[in-house]
């Protein structure tokens, strides 16, 4: 089932990311400690009343600043066009500002269900300029305060009136999404898998809008294929803000189990490509790297292109690389063949006899540098999860794991099991329960 999406729009500092922590039930950190993720969270998966959606942060809209219509106008009109309904979130101690009215005139350009939170609601200020809101022009206002609680049930049930209760149906079919970004030939990928133009292809950045699924049979079995949006907005291509695109991608990497991250030969590695696949990473996802357009490279070789994704890709070395090009359907056939490697070992299940045993070996040829006369203790390693594979060690002391330590241990169970395409999840628990 599609997820509505509600995206929250205003000026700076009148609160949104506040709402935004509050709706999705937690704290989300503007920075994550994985190589190649974005700083810029903007995006997150939310539950009310058991109706799920997608709820989009933007940057606040701010004429003062040298850069707005580069970036924060788009960025705020992307997220727009993404929306079903739209959270305008307003100042009420402030009073309607310029900017305000300039994120009005945006929202009536949408032509957007749109509601009015009137935040601050809980200062003396509000209450005198609470009806000066209603010259924003739209139907729906209600005053709320972020921090006190105050008005937010209200909100969210007037927000989710019309979502259905999400229905948990299990498909066990597995499901990889074609992501990457604009114009780096993912639909032609797409068609290239189903042998039929199944979707529209173009040479212009962004044709494709939405996430289309396919379904795919090989060898007897059936694939869901999830080709995702490019970047558009009514026909124009917003080359500056590739960046912001990303939560397209996103909604695509929720919903599947392994990610093609394509890559586009002629261009090389971007920063951009880095950030798609931190995504899918953070996200717990198998990984294939597909470079693409390979037919058109010829000032260097599979062997040199492989050690330049290894240096740049160095947080996902276990990821497989594919070369193809997807027009000519060139060396296509070498791609399913990884997709179903990969489909295997991310619910790859290692008993727990032969897990301790690798450990324990690996403990003792190489014991973890002591600290104050510390020394980490492993006392038992089981495997508590798959999608992505999990690992929980029982140890004396958490606060001795060093993060070398980790990765090397990390490394020897990838060189004694077959984790191709997989990132492994490891954590550490203290044996006595006691968890700080």
């Amino acid at each position: 089932m599609k997820l509505p999406t509600v995206a929250l729009v205003g000026r700076p500092n009148v609160g949104k990311s506040t709402l935004f922590n509050k709706i999705v039930g937690k704290q989300v950190s503007i920075t994550e400690d994985i190589p190649g993720v974005t700083r810029d969270r903007i995006y997150q998966e939310a539950n009310y009343n058991k109706k799920k959606f997608y709820l989009i942060d933007t940057g606040g809209i701010d004429t003062t600043k040298l850069d707005f219509n580069k970036e924060i106008k788009m960025q705020a009109e992307i997220a727009i066009e993404e929306a079903d309904i739209v959270i305008f979130i307003v100042d009420g101690k402030e009073g309607i500002t310029t900017n305000d009215l300039i994120v009005r005139d945006i929202l009536r350009k949408s032509d957007k269900k749109v509601i009015v939170a009137i935040n601050k609601a809980d200062v003396k200020e509000t209450n005198n300029n609470l009806y000066d809101f209603y010259e924003l022009g739209f139907e729906t206002y209600i005053p709320i305060s972020s921090i006190h609680n105050i008005g937010f049930a209200e909100l969210m049930d007037t927000v989710t009136q019309n979502f259905k209760e999400t229905e948990e149906i299990e498909d066990t079919r597995t499901k990889f999404s074609i992501i990457g970004r604009p114009n780096v030939g993912k639909s032609s990928l797409t068609n290239a898998l189903l042998n039929e133009e199944r979707v529209v292809v173009s040479n212009i950045a962004g044709t494709t809008r939405d996430s289309i699924d396919s379904v795919l049979k090989y060898n007897n079995e059936e694939f869901i294929v999830i080709d995702t949006a490019g970047m558009r907005k009514k026909g124009k291509v917003f080359e500056s803000v590739e960046k912001y695109s990303l939560f397209r991608s996103l909604k695509s990497i929720d919903r599947s189990d392994i990610c093609l991250v394509v890559i586009n030969a002629e261009e090389g590695i971007t920063e951009h490509d880095k950030h798609i696949a931190g995504y899918a990473i953070e996200r717990g996802k198998g990984l294939i790297f597909v470079v693409n357009k390979w037919d058109k490279v010829t000032d260097i070789t599979i062997q040199e292109f492989e050690k330049l994704m290894k240096a740049e890709f160095q947080f996902a070395t276990y990821a497989p690389v594919v070369y193809l090009s997807a027009l000519t359907k060139k060396r296509i056939h070498t791609l399913m063949p990884e997709i179903v490697k990969v489909k295997e070992n991310i619910k790859r299940e290692i008993k727990t006899s032969i897990i301790n045993e690798v450990i324990q070996d690996a403990y003792q040829l190489n014991l973890p540098p002591s600290y104050k006369g510390k020394r980490l203790k492993i006392y038992f390693t089981s495997q508590t999860g798959i999608k992505p594979p999990k690992f929980t060690f029982r140890v004396n002391n958490k606060g001795l794991v060093h993060f070398s330590y980790e990765r090397y241990l990390e490394n020897k169970i990838r060189e004694n099991f077959d984790f191709t395409g997989t990132p492994i999840i490891i954590q550490f628990k203290n044996r006595n329960g006691d968890e700080e």
